[in-house]
C-alpha cells in the first residue's frame, strides 16, 4: 500500500489553489439583492463632549435610507460589547457601538448613515454635524496614573483599571544576597495589527423567518454568534454567523467590534442586507491596537551569572475601553514572565491604565512578546554587567530537561522541554564561535561597519486555555474546542471543526491527521470551518490553540469513528473487536492478516446498512463529534539568533542572517510549521526595527498611514534559516504545542540585542524600539559623550 501522506508530511497546503487564483470568496465579495450600505461618522477628537448631533442634512441627501445616532442605537440594544474578564478589582465602563455623550478616542463612532450605494454613504456621513465639547485628553500611560490626570472615563476616581500581582519565593531575600543587581526599563510602542485585509461585515435578515445571517471577518465565529445574540436579543436558533476566506487575523480579529453589532440591528431594522467594509484609515484608528506599555525591570543574580530573582512592574496601557480580552492581554505575558529560566524568586506587577487611544487587545503572541521582550533584553544586560558571554547566562540558567514538569515561580507548571539542546543547536547552525571571532576582529580594527550577534531564547504558553488555569486568572471562559467527522458511504471525510482558519492551513493539516489516523489520502478529507450553521459549537482561533485544542478534538472524533468501525468489521470478519489491528487504512485479524476490511468497505456498510452485514443493535452511520478541554498548557519554546551589520555612522542596521530553532513538539506538516514561524519572524523584526504608531499630546494619532507607518517589505526582510527540535508535549496525544506565535515572540529581542551587541563596545547599553537608524545613532553619540565626560572628570 503507497503510504498516505499523513502526520508529518511536507504536503502543500489544499487551500492554496482558490487563494492565489482569486477565487477564495471574501466578505466583501458578498453581494446580496437590495443591499445597503453603512459609513460611520467618526470622532476627530480624542476627548469630547458631544452636544448634540444635527442629521438633517444627511437624511435628505441622494440614496440615503437611515440614519443612526448612538443613543438611537443604544436604546434597541439589549448590553454594550463585551469584555471576557471578569475580575473582581477591574473598572469596566459600558462599551456602546457608538458613542452616546462622551467620545474618548480618535475614530470612534458617533453615527452610521445607510444608503444605496458605498458611496452615497460616505457623501452623506460627511453632511453629519456634531457639537463637540473639546475635553482634555490623557496619552502616557504612566502620567494618566497621576491623581491629577483628565479621566478618560469620569464615573471612576483614576484611570487606573486594574492591578494584578503575582510572586512565588521570597524576591526581597534574593535581591539582599545578590551580587549584581541589573535595573532597566523597557518601552514597548504601540503597534498596528496591518492585515492586508480589513475588516468587514455583511448581515441579512430573512423575511418569513427572521433569521439573522451575518457574515464578518471574525476568528471567533461562535464566540461573535453568542455574544451577538446577547446584545441584539435575538435567540440562538434565529443567528448564523459565517466567517468566509478572513485574510489576516494577527489577534486583532478575536473581538466584538461596534460594527459587527450595527451591521446586524440595521439589517434588522430595515429588513434589507447591509454591509460595511473598513477602509484603511479606520482601520488605523478603530480596529484594536498592541503592545504598547512601560516595563521596569529588576534581576538580582551571582557573578558567576546565576540568576536569584527577578521584580518586574508592568504598566500596560489599555486605551480607552475594555475590549474582549484587553485586560487579560499582560496576564498572558505574566505566567511566562519566569520564562525558560529556574529562578525561583520572582515578583511581578501589571496596572493597566486608560489613555484616550484606541483600545488594545491581542496582537500575535499576546502578551507573550513582550514578556519575553524584557527578558532576554535582561539576560543580555546582565551578561554585558558581568563580562560573560550571553549564551553562557542562558545556559547556566535554563531549567534543565530532567526538571520536567516544572512549575514556574508564579505557579505555572511547564509541560515538557529540551531548552539546551535548542540553543546549542542554533549556535552551531549560524557559526556562534566563528562570528565572535569576526566581531572582535571588526572591533581591534574600528570598522565602521559592526557586527552583532543576538540571541533570544523564549517559552510560549499555547493550546488556550485549560479551564482550571482560566478560573484561576478569572477569565470568563471555557476554552474548549470540538470536531465532528462524517464519513461517506464511498470512504470519503468531511470534517467539521470549531477552530476557523485565517491563514494556519486547517484544511491541510486536519486532512494529515485523518489520513494519518484512518489511512485514506488527505485528499479525500473535507475540512469545513467558520460557519455556526455547519457543526458543533467552537471557539476559535488564536493563542496558537488550533492543532493543540482543535486538533486534539479531531483525534478523539476520530478514535470514536475507528472504534464502530472496529465493532462493523468485527461482525463481519466473525471475531470479536480486540482480536482486530487497525494498520495502513484496513482492519486486519491479528496473526491472520488476509483477513481484511478496507475502512473504505466498512464505510460502505455503515451507510447502507444491511441486516446481512450489519451488527444487531448498532446504529446505521459512522459519524461522530468529540469536544477536547485540555489539563494544561503547552509550552513550545526555542532559540533565536539574529546577526546584524550596524554602520556607526549612520545608525543604519541591516540583517546578515536570521537563524531559529522551534520546539513545537510533534510537527504536523512541517512547510506548515516553517510557514507560520517566518510570518511571524517578519512581524517581529518590523517591530525592532520599523512600526511605531505615534500619538501627540493631544490624542492625536500622526501617522495614521501607510504612507508614513511603516510596514516593511521582503526587500527589509532577510531568508530565514530555519530549524526544529522535537519534544513532543505529554499534554495531549498527537504531543503537539503550537507554532503560529512563536517566529513573533522571539524574533524581537533576537534583533534587538543584535542591534545592541553591535555597538555595546561604543557604551551603548539598550536602545528602545524600533531601532531606527536616527535612534540608534543618538545612543552611539550619548554613549560616547558619556563616555567622554567621564575621562574628562577623572582627569580633573
Amino acid at each position: 500500500m503507497v503510504p498516505v501522506a499523513g502526520i508529518g508530511a511536507r504536503l502543500k497546503r489544499k487551500e492554496d489553489p482558490r487563494l492565489i487564483t482569486g477565487s477564495g470568496t471574501y466578505t466583501d465579495d458578498i453581494k446580496l439583492p437590495g443591499m445597503v450600505h453603512v459609513a460611520v461618522v467618526r470622532s476627530p477628537h480624542a476627548h469630547a463632549r458631544i452636544r448634540g448631533i444635527h442629521t438633517a442634512a444627511a437624511r435628505s441627501a441622494p440614496g440615503v435610507v437611515a440614519v443612526l445616532t448612538g443613543e438611537e442605537l443604544k436604546q434597541g440594544l439589549q448590553a454594550p460589547l463585551p469584555c471576557a474578564w471578569l475580575y473582581e478589582g477591574l473598572k469596566n465602563p459600558p462599551h456602546w457601538p457608538l458613542a452616546v455623550d462622551v467620545v474618548r478616542h480618535v475614530g470612534e463612532g458617533v453615527a452610521v448613515v445607510v444608503a444605496e450605494t458605498r458611496a452615497a454613504a460616505r457623501d452623506a456621513a460627511a453632511l453629519v454635524e456634531v457639537d463637540y465639547e473639546p475635553l482634555p485628553a490623557v496619552v502616557d500611560p504612566e502620567k494618566a496614573m497621576d491623581p491629577g490626570a483628565p479621566r478618560v472615563h469620569e464615573q471612576f476616581d483614576s484611570n487606573v483599571a486594574y492591578t494584578w500581582e503575582a510572586a512565588g519565593g521570597d524576591v526581597e531575600a534574593a535581591f539582599r544576597e545578590a551580587d549584581v543587581v541589573i535595573r532597566q526599563r523597557h518601552l514597548q510602542q504601540r503597534l498596528v495589527p496591518m492585515a492586508l485585509e480589513p475588516r468587514a461585515v455583511v448581515a441579512d435578515c430573512h423575511p418569513a423567518t427572521g433569521e439573522l445571517t451575518v457574515w464578518s471577518t471574525t476568528q471567533i465565529p461562535h464566540l461573535l454568534k453568542i455574544n451577538l445574540c446577547g446584545i441584539l436579543g435575538v435567540p440562538e436558533h434565529q443567528m448564523r454567523v459565517i466567517a468566509p476566506e478572513v485574510g489576516g487575523g494577527f489577534g486583532a480579529k478575536l473581538n466584538v467590534y461596534p460594527e459587527e453589532v450595527i451591521v446586524p440591528f440595521l439589517a434588522r431594522r430595515l429588513r434589507r442586507p447591509v454591509k460595511w467594509v473598513e477602509d484603511r484609515r479606520e482601520n488605523f484608528v478603530t480596529t484594536i491596537h498592541g503592545r504598547e506599555g512601560i516595563i521596569d525591570v529588576e534581576v538580582a543574580a551571582r557573578r558567576d551569572g546565576e540568576i536569584l530573582g527577578m521584580r518586574i512592574h508592568w504598566i500596560c496601557d489599555l486605551g480607552a475601553y475594555n475590549q474582549l480580552n484587553t485586560p487579560y492581554i499582560p496576564i498572558l505575558g505574566l505566567i511566562v514572565s519566569p520564562g525558560p529560566y529556574r529562578h525561583k524568586h520572582h515578583a511581578i506587577k501589571i496596572t493597566g491604565v486608560f489613555t484616550n487611544k484606541t483600545p488594545t487587545d491581542a496582537y500575535r503572541g499576546a502578551g507573550r512578546p513582550e514578556a519575553t521582550h524584557f527578558l532576554e533584553r535582561t539576560i543580555d544586560r546582565l551578561a554585558d554587567e558581568l563580562g560573560l558571554d550571553p549564551a553562557e547566562v542562558r545556559r547556566k540558567n535554563f531549567v534543565r530537561k530532567d526538571e520536567f514538569p516544572y512549575t514556574n515561580p508564579v505557579g505555572i507548571t511547564y509541560d515538557s522541554g529540551d531548552y539546551h539542546a535548542a540553543l546549542d543547536k542554533a549556535l552551531q547552525a549560524v557559526g556562534y564561535e566563528e562570528l565572535k571571532r569576526e566581531q572582535a576582529e571588526r572591533r581591534r580594527r574600528g570598522d565602521r561597519l559592526q557586527l552583532g550577534i543576538g540571541i533570544s531564547s523564549y517559552i510560549e504558553a499555547c493550546g488556550l486555555a485549560p479551564s482550571a488555569a482560566l478560573a484561576g486568572t478569572f477569565y470568563g471562559g471555557n476554552l474548549f474546542e470540538s470536531a465532528q467527522v462524517r464519513v461517506h458511504h464511498t470512504g470519503k471525510v468531511t470534517v467539521y471543526t470549531g477552530s476557523s482558519a485565517h491563514g494556519q492551513g486547517h484544511e491541510t493539516a486536519w486532512s494529515q491527521i485523518v489520513a494519518s489516523e484512518l489511512g485514506i489520502p488527505p485528499e479525500d478529507v473535507e475540512v469545513l470551518h467558520g460557519d455556526t450553521g455547519r457543526g458543533p459549537i467552537g471557539l476559535g482561533t488564536y493563542g496558537s490553540r488550533s492543532a493543540a485544542v482543535g486538533g486534539i478534538a479531531l483525534y478523539h472524533a476520530l478514535q470514536k469513528v475507528k472504534k464502530k468501525a472496529a465493532l462493523i468489521a468485527a461482525h463481519q470478519l466473525e471475531c470479536s473487536p480486540e482480536d482486530l489491528e487497525f494498520v495502513d487504512g484496513e482492519f486486519r485479524v491479528k496473526g491472520a492478516p488476509q483477513r481484511a476490511l478496507k475502512f473504505t468497505q466498512i464505510a460502505a456498510a455503515a451507510n447502507l446498512a444491511s441486516h446481512i452485514n450489519f451488527p444487531p443493535g448498532l446504529e446505521p452511520g459512522l459519524e461522530e463529534t468529540a469536544f477536547w478541554q485540555p489539563e494544561n498548557f503547552t509550552f513550545p519554546f526555542g532559540t533565536h539568533v539574529c546577526v546584524v551589520e550596524v554602520d556607526t555612522e549612520d545608525g543604519r542596521t541591516r540583517i546578515l542572517r536570521y537563524v531559529c530553532v522551534d520546539d513545537c513538539g510533534n510537527v504536523i506538516n512541517p512547510l506548515l510549521a516553517e510557514g507560520q514561524v517566518h510570518g511571524g519572524i517578519a512581524q517581529g523584526i518590523a517591530q525592532a526595527l520599523f512600526e511605531e504608531l505615534v500619538y501627540d499630546e493631544n490624542g492625536q494619532p500622526v501617522n495614521a498611514s501607510l504612507m508614513e507607518y511603516a510596514v516593511p517589505t521582503a526587500a527589509e526582510l532577510p531568508s530565514f534559516e530555519s530549524h526544529f527540535t522535537c519534544t513532543p508535549s505529554p499534554v495531549n496525544p498527537l504531543g503537539v504545542k503550537g507554532i503560529g506565535e512563536a517566529g513573533t515572540i522571539a524574533a524581537t529581542p533576537a534583533v534587538v540585542n543584535a542591534i545592541v551587541d553591535a555597538v555595546s563596545h561604543l557604551g551603548v547599553r539598550h536602545i528602545d524600539m524600533p531601532c531606527k537608524p536616527e535612534r540608534v545613532w543618538r545612543a552611539i553619540q550619548q554613549a560616547q559623550e558619556a563616555a567622554a565626560a567621564a575621562e574628562g572628570g577623572e582627569g580633573r
